[in-house]
């Protein structure tokens, strides 16, 4: 244990016996996420540093203050990358806050999600105790895993300290194919990839046009490119970065964003607004102005589930049994419920 974990400890110690609430905070750059929670602020931005990464293992391991960017610069170095592509909303971003939050950029569907990426981590629980999970090898993950738990709880159930994470190496070629299409067009195409051997890692819809990005070896790339109708968009880097960081234009725009999960080959739906389409149309960003009840009704009918993502109040609501688990677990973890009180949920 170095000197920043047992500083950390003996700040959630002295919360416990005050029964003071802690606000975790590192880069802030996904502060606009969630619920307002009030605390005092226990700051992880300085417990930070690559602890071990071996190339030849793919394997990294880190502590949760680490700049994101300088994860994704280390592995550059070695042609590799975090596979599940994520957004930073910030050059501040932290590993910590980027597993916290659980967010994936446009390859998630197609090589996982941040959660599937975690093999091990050490955590600061609520009871002030440093905890170990998993490991750094993939056989590690199997059953109860909670490393992977522990991804999109929103430092609810603790402090993140050490994460271990499987990387990937950078595909040898990738190119993007666009072409204007309507929404339900799009939706079709996209579906209709997920069930061809393509090596297809990105697929979304702008408003006017889809883009399907493909990625892999020289030729495969090559031989799928002739399969695909479009044009190759130029400068496609940008692109996919501009969509991953909410920096298009679609994203501009004032109002309450809001976050739809459906099924990729689910039809329009039925609501008024601008759409935007990504993970190959299972992930919907909507701007509109129809009230939260109205959208909520339509998704649930197609069988998904909305959330507002930014500029607007979250009244997001759980089921009664998914409720009771997640009230057992934050008992488990955090029973004197100090750590970002109300963050997720405002009853919870």
């Amino acid at each position: 244990m170095n000197d920043l974990s047992m500083s950390l400890q003996q700040q959630v110690m002295q919360a416990i016996g005050n029964r003071t609430p802690l606000c975790i905070t590192a880069g802030g750059s996904k502060a606009f996420l969630g619920h307002d929670t009030e605390g005092m602020a226990i700051d992880v931005n300085a417990h930070r540093g690559i602890i071990e990464y071996d190339p030849r293992e793919l394997v990294l391991t880190a502590r949760s203050g680490t700049p994101l960017e300088d994860i994704e610069n280390t592995l550059a170095a070695s042609g590799q990358m975090l596979a599940f592509e994520p957004p930073h909303f910030g050059n501040t971003a932290t590993l910590g806050g980027t597993i916290a939050c659980g967010l994936s950029g446009p390859r998630r569907p197609y090589s996982g999600s941040a959660r599937d990426f975690v093999l091990g981590c050490k955590m600061l629980n609520g009871k002030g105790e440093i905890a170990s999970f998993g490991g750094q090898v993939m056989k590690n993950v199997a059953g109860y895993d909670v490393s992977r738990l522990l991804a999109g709880s929103r430092g609810t159930l603790g402090i993140l300290l050490e994460i271990s994470l499987k990387v990937l190496p950078k595909p040898a070629a990738s190119v993007t194919i666009s072409r204007e299409c309507s929404q339900t067009d799009a939706i079709i195409a996209m579906s209709e990839l997920l069930s061809k051997p393509y090596p297809v890692d990105a697929a979304c819809y702008d408003g006017e046009r889809v883009h399907l990005r493909i990625s892999g070896s020289e030729q495969a790339v090559s031989e799928t490119r002739k399969k695909i109708p479009g044009e190759t968009l130029p400068d496609a880097d940008t692109f996919w970065q501009g969509l991953r960081e909410h920096e298009l234009s679609f994203f501009h725009r004032p109002g309450t964003l809001y976050r739809i999960a459906v099924k990729p080959s689910t039809r329009p739906l039925h609501l008024n607004g601008q759409w935007l389409l990504d993970w190959g149309g299972a992930q919907r960003w909507l701007y509109s102005d129809e009230d939260m009840q109205t959208i909520r009704h339509q998704v649930e009918l197609s069988g998904g589930h909305v959330a507002v993502f930014r500029g607007g109040k979250n009244e997001t609501q759980l089921p009664a049994p998914l409720f009771a688990l997640h009230h057992r677990l934050k008992t488990s973890f955090d029973p004197g419920n100090i750590f970002n009180r109300s963050l997720l949920y405002a009853t919870l």
